[in-house]
């Protein structure tokens, strides 16, 4: 890949006998909205503080934009945002301070940057004498994004920033996000929220330190080779435990009040219907689906075991 932004290789990192990372590489281009999805304890933290300079590797490289992040750390801090999974800003300063008091650290003013934030900022600046501790999550959310590009950064790195907030908050956030693609940042951001994974240019799905899949959403969703059925039913659990004994079940997974369902065999499942109604399930609604992000995470999951 031609301009490169990151350049990760064999990254390998372990907490005593937990593996966090095995053997990670990836390259993100300059530019990219580069998403990093999985759930909780995949390792999606540890390499984004590995790539900010907070956490040594214990084996491989990473290089962004050509500084290598251990040998030479405090230039990748001065051309890195980051933004943590916790609100880790001051939280008894007013909002205003909070963006002086980092502008401040990185030799640069809110003034001389106003123009990269003003969009995200706008939001939160008819509070900028609230202190920190007063805001509400989505508010909290504005401003540590405001701090994280208050120095224009080249790379910002971005660690579950949508955990907590609510529907309007997320939806609002990932409209910044793309908006600032225009201001050639390369943006790198992980979520357990599969619905968000659709909105990147690319995304690496993780799991136990692994990649199970690096593509683009389409790509990823396109590659799903199974029939996959969405089933409703009066008994959802009942519905679900009888499905998983059913002879050409290949997964089976809760999706709200549906159940997804892929087959063994996409050509046998004329069985379907009369197994459930000899279990009692009445009321049935059965239909073919196309798969999401999620759907296709699950899927990968179930071959890596």
């Amino acid at each position: 890949m031609d301009n490169l932004a990151v350049d990760i290789r064999n990254i390998s990192k372990s907490y005593k006998e937990v593996k966090a990372l095995d053997d990670i590489s990836l390259a993100i281009g300059q530019g990219e909205l580069f998403g990093l999805i999985g759930p909780d304890g995949a390792g999606k933290t540890s390499l984004f503080r590995i790539l900010c300079t907070l956490l040594l590797p214990d084996r491989g490289t990473a290089m962004v934009y050509g500084i290598d992040v251990v040998k030479n750390y405090k230039a990748i801090r001065k051309i890195t945002g980051y933004m943590a999974g916790r609100f880790s800003l001051y939280q008894d300063l007013t909002v205003e301070e909070n963006l002086n008091f980092y502008a401040t650290v990185f030799g640069t003013s809110l003034e001389e940057n106003y123009e990269l934030i003003k969009d995200i900022y706008s939001h939160i600046e008819p509070f900028r004498n609230r202190r920190a501790g007063k805001l509400s999550g989505g508010m909290k959310q504005k401003l540590a994004l405001s701090c994280a590009l208050i120095h224009k950064p080249k790379i910002l790195v971005l660690d579950e920033p949508t955990t907590g907030v609510d529907a309007v908050s997320r939806k609002e956030f990932w409209e910044m996000l793309i908006q600032l693609k225009d201001h050639d940042i390369t943006i790198l951001v992980s979520t357990p929220y599969m619905d968000e994974a659709e909105l990147c240019d690319r995304v690496a799905l993780i799991q136990e330190g692994s990649i199970l899949s690096l593509d683009t959403p389409g790509n990823i969703m396109g590659n799903f080779q199974k029939r996959l059925l969405s089933i409703k039913g009066r008994d959802i659990y009942q519905l679900k435990n009888d499905l998983e004994d059913y002879r050409n079940t290949g997964s089976v997974y809760l999706f709200g009040q549906h159940l997804h369902l892929t087959l063994k065999d996409y050509r046998e499942d004329k069985e379907l219907r009369s197994y459930l109604s000899d279990k009692g399930h009445t009321n049935l609604e059965v239909k073919e689906i196309k798969p999401n992000i999620e759907d296709c995470f699950l899927e990968l999951m179930t071959k890596v075991k």
